[in-house]
């Protein structure tokens, strides 16, 4: 019998998660029936969008995320062994699937071609993240040649990725991130045009001095007093793509910027949308194909922060939510 280790929420986050808000456990497993396959994890993601989307779990129930896994049995014909699966399995070292899901993410699904790069690449550019920056950008912002694009988070796995979209599309990129290598990392490798460090600079007079046009599109990661700055310098008719808000997944009581956003909004006639990167399952490998074709031809680069062991998930996902990552962060088991 096969012993997986699981990560089980006991308590729900209350401002910064703890550990004791979660429980490492053993489970024995079943052996597979027809039509199931056993895969064992090799690299987990750890991502902002796993704080708030907690709260949809029952008490007791398998911590949310991604996995990239080897099939070490199967008695399933679309996924033999030995090949590696893109599971949305959770915190665990092994599961059983059957290839098929009910919650509205995408089903399991063996790995593209990656050539040379780690299979971990399929957890963030060629995953999840790039998706989320690829449909989300695209269909929300719909960006023309020579606008201005501000996207904040940019130091992240989806921000830097939507940025170096933003830049295939011929548009100037403004990313905004709170530390100096992240800033460094996205306009000397990523081909930002401009950065600005929130935590030391004051956005309004900065977006002044780089955005003297104004601002005709918004990728926003981050929401709160951060994106209400960033919209008051948008253009008539701008678009917004409202995709996280991760400057409160964390506050026990967040300071509510929406009524002062809206009134911006309906100034400025904005289109502002909300979206999620799973309306986009029937189109998910098409993304991730065109996101590779651009890694290919060296206009889509990205970063990692990898983090070793299974029993260090969760400092990996609170380092993330303080922002301690470059790019994505990754736990290798």
């Amino acid at each position: 019998m096969v012993k997986a280790k699981v990560y089980k929420l006991v308590k729900y986050f209350e401002g910064f998660p703890k550990k004791t808000d979660l429980e490492l456990v053993e489970e024995e497993l079943r052996p597979i029936e027809t039509g199931e396959f056993l895969a064992k994890a090799i690299y987990l993601s750890v991502d902002p969008y796993m704080r708030i989307f907690s709260k949809n779990l029952s008490l007791g129930q398998t911590m949310i995320g991604t996995q990239v896994a080897r099939i070490i049995q199967s008695k399933h014909c679309h996924f033999p062994e030995g090949k590696l699966v893109v599971l949305n399995s959770g915190w665990r070292t092994y599961t059983i699937s059957n290839g098929k899901v009910s919650d509205g993410h995408p089903e399991p699904y063996l790995t593209p071609d990656i050539g040379d790069c780690s299979p971990s690449v399929c957890l963030g550019v060629l995953g999840m993240p790039g998706n989320t920056a690829y449909f989300l950008f695209l269909k929300l912002c719909n960006p023309n040649p020579g606008e201005t694009v501000v996207v904040t988070g940019a130091g992240g796995a989806v921000g830097s990725i939507a940025g170096q979209i933003a830049k295939i599309k011929g548009c100037t990129v403004i990313g905004i991130a709170g530390t100096e290598k992240k800033g460094e990392w996205i306009t000397k490798e990523l081909g930002f045009d401009h950065f600005i460090n929130y935590k030391t600079k004051n956005i309004d007079e900065e977006l002044i001095k780089l955005a003297p046009q104004g601002i005709d599109c918004f990728f926003d990661n981050v929401g709160g007093k951060i994106a209400l700055n960033v919209m008051k310098h948008m253009n008539l008719h701008g678009r917004v793509a409202q995709v996280g808000s991760i400057s409160s997944y964390n506050e026990v009581n967040p300071v509510d910027y929406s009524i002062e956003i809206e009134r911006i909004a309906k100034e400025k006639e904005l289109k502002v949308q909300f979206g999620s990167v799973y309306s986009n399952t029937h189109q998910w490998l098409a993304g991730i194909y065109q996101l590779q074709v651009w890694m290919y031809q060296n206009k889509m680069k990205y970063r990692e922060t990898v983090t070793e062991g299974f029993d260090n998930m969760f400092d990996a996902f609170l380092n993330m939510l303080h922002g301690g990552n470059i790019g994505k962060a990754i736990v290798k088991v």
